[in-house]
């Protein structure tokens, strides 16, 4: 048994990773401070994790969970493009000052591995496709500068101080727990739940737009094989599904899974967007062993069965 320490473990990402540690028999600890993350997540683990209700900018907390640790999933972030957009500072605040927390608590907790989640938006919209980790990163909105910035933390903690550090950087994960009712919230759980109250989603741009949806299942899989992958300390990673589809043809696939046939509304794109996101994933196949599991037409059935079978 591992003891890992989860930030934001109380978000869409981290929850789903807690579950799983607790199901494999691992002690985990979360740090949240609930501004995003929702108690709810954790519904039947209360009695398997230690709760760390707070925030990464608190050192002293960090310290706490972090004590004894084998292994950080530094999940904790303001994770979204549109706000960073109107709240840069905030977003510097969570993602790069408290990633630097982070790292620092690790070092000084001795941790064998701090995982890193990054974001596909580093790459900018570059045309180049698929995305490959030694593309030059062009990041187009404060959101993507901060995950950047978190990057080059981690691999300097590495150099300097033999921190092992993965960064992964996850390209449109989805699946259960996803907050739909935020105004950043992401696209499918907005679109699940416009559809399923038979409300038209709103498109912001063309829709032909295209994304790496990548079934968080798949991603915390990766995390925990991240955790422990031999020579992978300093590496940065793509996570990604490895195919990419457009919005018109995601709101077809729920148009036909809900029986619901609501014509789409279409706005102005939003600034700091990018066209099209595609991963290589062929790195992380070699690194850490990662293979997705999950389709893209699995995953977003076993999403709406999850958003069906709880209250609007």
């Amino acid at each position: 048994m591992a003891v890992y320490a989860v930030t934001g473990g109380a978000g869409f990402i981290g929850s789903n990773i807690v579950h799983r540690l607790v199901e494999l028999g691992h002690e985990a600890r979360v740090v949240d401070n609930l501004a995003t993350g929702r108690l709810e997540n954790l519904d039947g683990r209360f009695g398997d994790v230690v709760m760390y209700q707070g925030s990464i900018l608190d050192m002293e907390l960090l310290k706490k969970a972090f004590a004894g640790a084998d292994y950080v999933l530094h999940q904790g972030a303001i994770p979204s493009v549109p706000r960073s957009v109107e709240d840069p500072a905030a977003s510097n605040a969570a993602n790069v000052d408290g990633t630097l927390n982070v790292l620092l608590a690790a070092r000084d907790a001795a941790v064998k591995r701090v995982v890193y989640a990054s974001s596909s938006s580093v790459y900018g919209d570059t045309p180049v496709l698929p995305k490959r980790e030694d593309m030059v990163p062009n990041p187009q909105s404060p959101y993507a500068v901060s995950k950047l910035a978190g990057e080059h933390y981690c691999r300097a903690f590495t150099c300097v101080y033999g921190l092992e550090t993965v960064s992964l950087r996850y390209f449109n994960v989805f699946g259960p727990r996803q907050n739909p009712n935020s105004q950043y919230a992401a696209v499918i759980p907005i679109f699940i739940r416009r559809l399923l109250a038979g409300q038209p989603p709103t498109v912001y741009g063309d829709g032909e737009q295209s994304r790496d949806f990548t079934f968080v299942d798949d991603v915390v899989a990766a995390n925990l094989q991240a955790s422990e992958a031999p020579g992978a300390a300093g590496a940065v990673v793509n996570l990604g599904c490895g195919q990419r589809h457009t919005l018109n043809k995601l709101i077809e696939l729920l148009q036909d899974l809900t029986g619901q046939d609501v014509a789409p509304e279409y706005a102005p794109a939003r600034a700091g967007d990018v066209k099209h996101s595609h991963a290589d994933i062929s790195h992380a196949r070699n690194l850490i062993g990662y293979d997705p599991k999950v389709s893209f037409e699995e995953g977003v059935s076993r999403t709406l069965e999850w958003y069906e079978s709880r209250p609007a």
